[in-house]
């Protein structure tokens, strides 16, 4: 028998009362009744309560004991009366009678309290993350993840797919972020980087004859820290595939995350069958290739109505004629709306760093008018005009918003979120999955005009190959997409380039000569002209998919030694310093800036 404990802290029934028990855990809460001591004791699995009263010897060393000392308990199993019994835990109709105790594990004054879920500062939290881990929330979310990386690996399995590891040092990669580079002693002048994705390991096993590839791979990126993105490190569900199209890859994806979320969540699934919205789609109706399609409001471009000369509007007329474009959003019925929620609107806009949201509403005397601060600038002809293009209705609102392109995609696709927010449109408690394709495989700088890939370099464009317009290359699609929930991107993918020769003339359009290919991407080639089969992939994110199952908003909530904004860790002080000795063997000798 186990020294420390004969039960686990959850598993104490009524079928137990009258027996002997031993249990280990710490001290959670303690309640002191005078006479009567309570005290809830807590480990991985529960709580159990446990009592003592004060003829006991032990009475006074328990009552002065800190909170989140470890404890042995030995004591008999009780049956609590039906007025204290505590359905919130398993162990809820019991408790222990203390016989004798033993400190397994001293605690000093605690930082923070454990047993409440109380916000506190990022710093003290994350300097003792072995304490917050404690705190029931957040070591429910760590179970959480455990069971679904343990789940999704099992699902793999019987997908077909085998695991295996990839190097994590190895060469730097243009990935689209910087790399943690690490200085080699036995190559000096040379660095590894640490890998911002397997991605040309997974081609590499695909060409070495695997049909299906799976890792849960930990990435590094040096990052700034967002809400949805850690700096520094990762985890990521890799997975490639060989003789497959873009719809063998959505096929295995879909499936695996309709059980996954299904399996760990209440939130039902708007559709198990994600829809497909092209990138620029996307960018058009909600302004972001990262829609929240919980969100029902549709962003509509109206720049054509612009042009009429019965619209006297004259700001947007003369921006539109500079070549800016119009977009709008309706709300339906919400013309008994206060002025002050559309001003609170255009407000908030300006704060965004926006020029504002103009406005009006559609109403109806003998004719159809519009009612509001740019109402008077439109005929009933253009309103109808309006009304027919965005499918508004009398009583309904229009905002409206004109700028550049790129300005204006970003405005409009914030204003939808704050729109439907304030007005309680948002549907909780779903998940809303869908596709993003058809991306661009060639983008240009607006301030250098350099072209550079979009995407992922390795991208297989669509069309054939022997009729790609190279002259014109921001209208070449690729096989490119990306997979998002609730305004969340979960992970971008592609079907590949297996043809060295087609990959040398893509690069060339991003300004890569034949040699820097082969100098940067020797692996990748030299195997790709050896036989390569036609594969594709995919890398959803495991850490969002555990935000968004554990119902939280920052990518922290679900890590277990996350760094701060700073991509610091508090608890262990990295990164830090090092000696001179150690920057010698590496050839190194370090020269900070003033």
């Amino acid at each position: 028998m186990n020294k420390y404990r004969s039960h686990k802290c959850d598993q104490l029934t009524k079928n137990d009362v009258g027996k002997n028990v031993s249990l280990a855990g710490w001290v959670n809460k303690k309640r002191d009744h005078g006479n009567l001591l309570f005290i809830d004791l807590r480990d991985n699995y529960g709580i159990t309560q446990c009592i003592i009263d004060k003829e006991n010897a032990n009475f006074k060393q328990l009552e002065k004991i800190q909170l989140e000392t470890v404890v042995k308990i030995e004591g008999k199993v009780l049956d609590r009366s039906l007025d204290t019994i505590n359905k919130e835990i398993k162990t809820g109709e019991i408790e222990v009678s203390i016989k004798s105790f033993a400190i397994l594990g001293s605690c000093k004054e605690l930082p923070m309290p454990i047993f409440s879920d109380q916000e506190y500062s990022e710093e003290i939290r994350l300097k003792y993350r072995f304490l917050d881990l404690r705190r029931k929330k957040i070591h429910e979310n760590m179970i959480l993840r455990s069971k679904v990386i343990s789940f999704i690996r099992n699902e793999m399995g019987q997908l077909g797919f085998l695991e295996f590891q990839t190097p994590i040092l190895t060469s730097s990669s243009p990935e689209g972020a910087r790399d943690f580079l690490v200085p080699s002693r036995l190559n000096p002048g040379k660095f590894y980087a640490l890998p911002q994705a397997p991605q040309q390991f997974k081609q590499l096993i695909m060409v070495s004859g695997f049909d299906k590839y799976f890792q849960i791979a930990p990435c590094f990126r040096d990052e700034d820290a967002r809400a949805d993105r850690s700096p520094g490190e990762f985890y990521q569900l890799d997975l490639e595939m060989s003789f497959v199209e873009q719809e063998d890859v959505f096929d295995v994806v879909e499936k695996l995350l309709v059980k996954t979320f299904e399996r760990f969540s209440k939130n039902k699934l708007i559709s198990k069958k994600f829809p497909r919205i092209s990138y620029t789609d996307a960018l058009l109706k909600y302004g972001t290739d990262k829609p929240d399609l919980r969100n029902p409001l549709v962003i509509k471009d109206i720049t054509e109505i612009f042009k009429r000369d019965d619209v006297t509007f004259d700001i947007f007329k003369k921006l539109v004629k500079s070549g800016s474009n119009v977009r709008c959003i309706v709300t339906k019925n919400t013309k008994d709306k206060p002025r002050s929620f559309f001003d609170n609107i255009d407000k908030w806009a300006k704060d965004q760093g926006a020029s504002g949201l103009a406005y009006f509403t559609i109403d109806k005397d003998k004719d159809i008018y519009a009612k509001g601060p740019v109402g008077k600038f439109f005929s009933k002809e253009s309103l109808q005009e309006i009304m027919k293009e965005t499918k508004a209705n009398v009583g309904d609102s229009i905002f409206l918003a004109c700028n550049k392109k790129i300005e204006l995609e970003r405005i409009t696709s914030i204003a939808r979120n704050k729109i439907a927010e304030d007005l309680d449109l948002i549907e909780h408690n779903v998940f809303a999955f869908c596709w993003i394709v058809d991306y661009p495989m060639f983008e240009k700088d607006e301030q250098t005009h350099k072209i550079s890939f979009s995407h992922n370099p390795f991208s297989m464009p669509q069309g054939e190959i022997n009729k790609l317009d190279f002259k014109n290359p921001l209208e070449i699609l690729a096989y490119q997409y990306d997979i998002v929930c609730n305004g969340i991107e979960l992970s971008s993918g592609a079907i590949r380039n297996h043809i060295p020769e087609l990959m040398y003339k893509l690069f060339a359009v991003a300004g890569y000569d034949k040699k820097q290919v082969d100098d940067k991407f020797s692996g990748m080639i030299n195997a790709l002209s050896f036989g390569a089969p036609p594969h594709g992939g995919i890398a959803p994110g495991i850490d969002r998919i555990v935000m968004l199952l554990a119902n939280e908003k920052n990518i922290r909530e679900v890590t277990m030694f996350p760094m701060n904004q700073n991509a610091q860790d508090l608890m262990m002080n990295a990164p830090s310093g090092v000696e001179e000795d150690q920057l010698k063997e590496l050839n190194l000798s370090l020269k900070l800036k003033k």
